[in-house]
């Protein structure tokens, strides 16, 4: 997942006055949205919805357990970030479709090395397949979201890695997984309105155009990781809320094609249809890897609460599961699966605060908010939830102390890491100095949390320390010690 790397352009708030008289359909859009709808008959493909499961926690549920979870929740499918043999093997017999993942370093490899291509699928799928019901082999994570050099040389090895993925996987005879690889909406460089979709110019005929064409001629999906609260939450005046939580009650008319939205989903949908469709690929269809709203986060992140995140997953689960399928404007009538992100909130991402609250459930298992993924129960039977606070961006200052109950020893080590940058971070706690006193250990570690943040936030640093720290909007300066906080 990548926050940042999502290129929307400002939006203006959509608005039930504002619909626009459909303007007849250029040429060459008409042929787009004829060809578009050619041969899309989803009957076969299934409207369950999935769950990703993450595992990068320390307090979270045993895998069996997990496995139990997933199970009881009727979730129709379960996307893992590897291809960890418990699970498979806690998966076999069940009805849930799997997808399991390639990880990013070992993609170069794969793509050297027939070889190694045959030995990753003996090792991972042979054993557990057909009994457990692999569906989809992803080949890495949104590996064009990064750009480091090194990153960039995976780039060029993805597709050719997938080919040979799919090679051993038919040399096994299993012709009924698929091979894709879940990108981010990063990869595309325009996305407002959705006609304007095209992929960024430095991958789009080199990596794009292969990996499309693969899609096509396997007829597999082009994964997308797509999150309506990123572009919402990085321009929360100019963008409507209620459209980012799919709640339909507003609209938005593309100017070039006449097509009318009522939820920025199905415009970063579209985006990506109409950017695939320019490259002569109207008819691969689209399957959203990851998607959902955080129920918490930090104080500079606007909107994370488990009322919007109820409404958002609420609402998506309706719009996923309708009967007859409900598809988006530029392709009506389609079933697109979907994966919710994710299963649990997960303590040891890093990050934002965000980062660590997408979960249905907490790491004991219990459920954050109650969700029905067959979207069978109606919305009025749900138990109210108090209205989200933070909707609108705070104003004010912030600053970044231990969280109660910390380990002492963990602190001291997180604390000479903030100290260790130099700067003076941790001057006035030295003996004698004005914030010295009250002597403990947390009190020191708030202080060089907060300095340390303070100094070094413009450059990336976050307020974590390995799930330490947390940010507060209550000044912790006491008498003449006065904390270094941050202006939101």
């Amino acid at each position: 997942m990548h926050p940042k790397k999502f290129p929307f352009k400002t939006i203006p708030i959509p608005t039930s006055t504002n619909k626009i008289a459909p303007k007849p359909f250029m040429g060459h859009f008409a042929f787009f949205l004829m060809m578009s709808l050619l041969g899309h008959s989803c009957a076969e493909i299934s409207s369950k919805i999935g769950l990703n499961y993450g595992q990068l926690g320390n307090n979270l549920p045993s895998i069996s357990h997990s496995i139990e979870l997933i199970k009881s929740m009727n979730a129709g499918r379960v996307k893992l970030y590897d291809a960890n043999p418990e699970v498979l093997r806690l998966l076999s017999g069940t009805k849930i479709q799997v997808s399991i993942m390639v990880p990013n370093h070992e993609i170069s490899g794969i793509a050297s090395s027939q070889t190694i291509a045959d030995e990753w699928v003996i090792k991972n799928v042979v054993p557990y397949y057909p009994q457990t019901m692999i569906r989809f082999l992803l080949v890495g994570n949104e590996v064009l979201s990064y750009f480091s050099d090194e990153d960039r040389r995976v780039w060029y090895d993805l597709v050719p890695a997938m080919r040979r993925i799919r090679i051993s996987l038919r040399t096994q005879n299993m012709r009924d997984i698929k091979v894709g690889t879940p990108l981010a909406m990063d990869v595309l460089e325009s996305t407002f309105p959705p006609s304007s979709g095209t992929f960024r110019s430095e991958i789009s005929h080199s990596v794009m155009v292969p990996m499309l064409q693969f899609l096509n001629s396997t007829r597999s999906s082009f994964f997308i990781d797509a999150y309506t609260y990123f572009p919402w939450s990085a321009n929360p005046m100019n963008v409507s809320l209620d459209f980012a939580l799919l709640k339909e009650n507003l609209h938005e008319t593309d100017p070039e094609t006449g097509l009318i939205y009522t939820n920025l989903l199905d415009e970063m949908l579209d985006s990506l249809i109409f950017a695939m469709t320019k490259l002569g690929f109207p008819n691969i269809r689209i399957l959203v890897s990851e998607t959902g709203w955080p129920n918490s986060g930090d104080v500079e992140e606007p909107g994370a609460n488990i009322f919007n995140a109820a409404t958002y997953n609420r609402n998506l689960i309706k719009k996923m599961t309708a009967n007859p399928p409900v598809g988006t404007p530029f392709r009506p009538g389609v079933v697109i699966p979907a994966f919710i992100f994710a299963l649990f909130d997960e303590n040891q991402k890093t990050g934002k605060g965000t980062e660590r609250h997408w979960g249905l459930l907490h790491a004991n298992g219990t459920p954050i908010y109650e969700i029905d993924l067959t979207g069978k129960t109606p919305a009025s039977e749900f138990k109210p939830l108090p209205e989200g606070k933070n909707n609108a961006p705070y104003r004010g200052r912030v600053w970044c102390v231990a969280v109660n109950g910390s380990g002492l020893s963990e602190l001291r080590s997180a604390m000479e890491y903030a100290c260790g940058a130099g700067n003076g971070i941790c001057d006035e706690i030295e003996p004698g100095r004005e914030c010295s006193e009250p002597g403990s250990v947390t009190w020191h570690a708030s202080y060089a949390f907060s300095s340390y943040w303070a100094k070094f936030r413009s450059q990336g640093a976050t307020c974590y320390f390995n799930g330490l720290a947390q940010q507060s909007t209550k000044d912790p300066s006491h008498g003449s010690c006065k904390f270094l906080s941050v202006t939101l």
